[in-house]
């Protein structure tokens, strides 16, 4: 079985509709880190010397490489990242081996081998 590793920003009012969303899509977990700041295309405005800035959570999710493509058109829909700049990224890297996931590959074999 090979893993991806699917990392996204999202805005932190939108980080339980995208894991409730990616759970339904084939994720078996994640881990969230709050609080996490960026800068896009734009600079951030200010006001009155402060800046205002909208606080990111950051998902990182270790998943199935079948399903990770559909999970990761999910985080896309249900963050709505298309609809507005600034809302937030996902993108997915290859994992090359991965420990402490028996109890989730245990899990997938069933899914992965209906999606096969």
């Amino acid at each position: 079985m090979h893993f991806k590793l699917i990392i996204a920003f999202v805005a932190e009012d939108k980080t339980n509709k995208v894991l409730n969303a990616t759970r339904k899509a084939g994720a078996t977990g994640a881990t969230v880190i709050n609080h996490a700041r960026g800068e896009g295309l734009k600079p951030l405005k200010t006001f009155f010397g402060l800046n205002l800035e909208i606080q990111r959570d950051v998902l990182l999710l270790l998943v199935e490489e079948h399903l990770s493509r559909c999970i990761l058109e999910k985080i896309a829909q249900v963050a709505e990242f298309e609809e507005s700049m600034g809302a937030g990224i996902a993108f997915q890297v290859d994992v090359e081996d991965a420990v402490g996931i028996s109890h989730q590959m245990n899990k997938l074999k069933a899914v992965v081998e209906e999606q096969i």
